[in-house]
């Protein structure tokens, strides 16, 4: 095994991508796609006003679920420490079918979220300042922000890897220490206990379940947050030492993000004037960090949330360049030659970063006249990531019932193991994976279809359009794809002479 290429040999492929990244750049990429701020400043207002104080409860049980997924992940970050993670991970535990709609699922539900995380520049930047509210019209206003965001981002990972970690970094180092100082000003603030966590202000009076169905709709505020510690590993083949280093970067950048975002969350609870104004239910977590805070000091931690927004958003676009590389490498997307060429300037995939960012922003225009479809759209697209983490795990369940997991090991190699524990936290995982995307697709109108006008097929969009997706692509891979999919030539390790004349 070369110590160049940490296995990649062994997987079929040559080294091509630059192993530039280090401990710290692999761990900042999974915690900037979760992004606390981002998420529980975009989120916050949608889970306290379904459900009070008392959402607060989603974020541990969130947590707890996700949990058993990334432990499943690490053991797989270090078998297989290879980009596009969850599509190879589902190839090599299951089937070339079961892997490319995996893939599939991935790479448009990433693309969905590069636009969706670009909005929440319109819930923050015109607080801030004024100067940024361009035009009246918010939707428009949101694309515009939104625009200007993709195209840094786009710009950023087309022009190198190093660039993009070292930004990227940056900016995750900005938002902890923001994060951990939010945590310590709104504690210094409090003026109520902890018992506010039990208060659900009659939230489940219109629910025919009472509080559950109130608290199942606002945990989805907590559940559109905690994803995306994979992208640890995708960067696989860019990081030094990626089977040491991506497990231990999955898990610490999801439990850091959960002890940061759970006592941001409690605390600023604890902490509003009054937990009874109806400002938090629409202005969120920038209303309470003004009212708490005060306008000066409040906004400069409005700064640092849209420094976390930023890299969010470059961290997930970076996560689907390498989801659209390691499946076009494998000609399992259309032009999969040209979209897994190497810029042997940049050692990077650019034009798989113009397509990526291209069509984000063409999904971002539906916002402008369309706010609910776009409203549909990216919550379709949280759920097609769910689903792609099913189709990591349940096949990973498969491969242990039948005793063949985990593989053999390559000697002198340690490997993250769950040893004993592997098979229930594996069961756990597909349970709550399972769970969480019923609980996500289930037709709710105040989910899907909040305002007039009321359409059945806004209401059913997350399954219709999920349905939609997994059918026309799995049936594009069936007739068109599947018996020219492998690895493209100019992408395939060479095999050494001496192995060429024993075979």
């Amino acid at each position: 095994m070369s110590q160049t290429d940490d296995g990649l040999a062994g997987f079929g492929y040559k080294q091509e991508l630059e192993r530039t990244l280090g401990n710290f750049h692999t761990f900042a990429a999974g915690i900037s796609y979760i992004s606390i701020l981002t998420g529980t400043f975009q989120l916050f207002y949608f889970g306290f006003s379904f459900g009070g104080p008392a959402y607060w409860w989603s974020w541990p049980l969130v947590f707890a679920g996700q949990l058993m997924v990334a432990l499943s992940f690490a053991e797989l970050a270090a078998h297989y420490p290879v980009a596009g993670s969850i599509y190879n991970w589902s190839k090599r535990l299951g089937s070339q079918h079961v892997a490319w709609l995996a893939g599939w699922m991935m790479l448009t539900a990433s693309i969905v979220t590069i636009a969706s995380v670009a909005l929440a520049y319109q819930i923050t930047l015109p607080q801030i300042l004024d100067f940024f509210q361009f035009v009246e019209n918010p939707a428009v206003n949101a694309v515009i922000l939104g625009s200007a965001l993709i195209l840094f981002t786009t710009l950023v990972n087309a022009w190198g890897v190093k660039l993009m970690a070292m930004i990227n970094s940056a900016g995750v180092f900005i938002e902890l220490i923001a994060a951990v100082l939010l945590i310590v000003l709104l504690a210094a603030n409090i003026t109520r206990g902890p018992e506010v966590v039990m208060e659900t202000q009659d939230t489940g009076a219109g629910h025919s379940m009472g509080y559950l169905g109130a608290f199942l709709v606002a945990s989805l505020a907590s559940t559109y947050v905690m994803y995306g510690f994979d992208t640890a590993s995708s960067l696989g083949e860019e990081s030094h030492n990626p089977r040491r280093n991506a497990p231990k970067a999955i898990l610490r950048a999801l439990i850091a993000s959960f002890v940061i975002g759970g006592l941001i969350l409690l605390f600023a609870l604890m902490s509003v004037s009054d937990i009874n104004n109806p400002e938090i239910a629409t202005g969120g977590l920038q209303f309470i960090v003004l009212d708490v805070l005060g306008s000066t000091v409040g906004k400069i931690f409005l700064i640092t949330v849209v420094i976390a927004i930023t890299v969010c958003n470059l961290a997930v676009q970076s996560a689907a360049i390498r989801m659209m590389f390691a499946m076009a490498r494998d000609n399992a997307l259309p032009a999969g030659s040209k979209l897994a060429r190497i810029s042997p300037k940049t050692k990077t995939p650019v034009i798989p970063a113009v397509v990526t960012g291209v069509l984000a922003l063409v999904i971002l225009v539906v916002n402008i006249n369309q706010p609910q479809i776009f409203t549909v759209i990216t919550s379709i697209g949280i759920i097609m990531i769910y689903i792609a983490y099913l189709l990591v795990t349940v096949p990973m369940l498969v491969k242990r019932f039948r005793g063949q997991w985990p593989p053999p090991e390559t000697p002198g190699v340690k490997y993250f193991s769950l040893g004993k524990f592997g098979l229930p936290v594996n069961i756990l995982g597909v349970l709550w994976g399972a769970g969480i995307v019923v609980n996500l697709a289930w037709p709710r109108r105040d989910v899907y279809n909040a305002t007039e006008p009321y359409h059945w097929y806004l209401e059913w969009g997350a399954v219709l359009f999920v349905g939609g997706v997994a059918v026309l692509g799995f049936a594009y891979y069936w007739f068109r794809l599947r018996h020219r999919t492998g690895i493209l030539d100019d992408h395939r390790a060479e095999v050494p002479e001496t192995q060429e004349e024993t075979a």
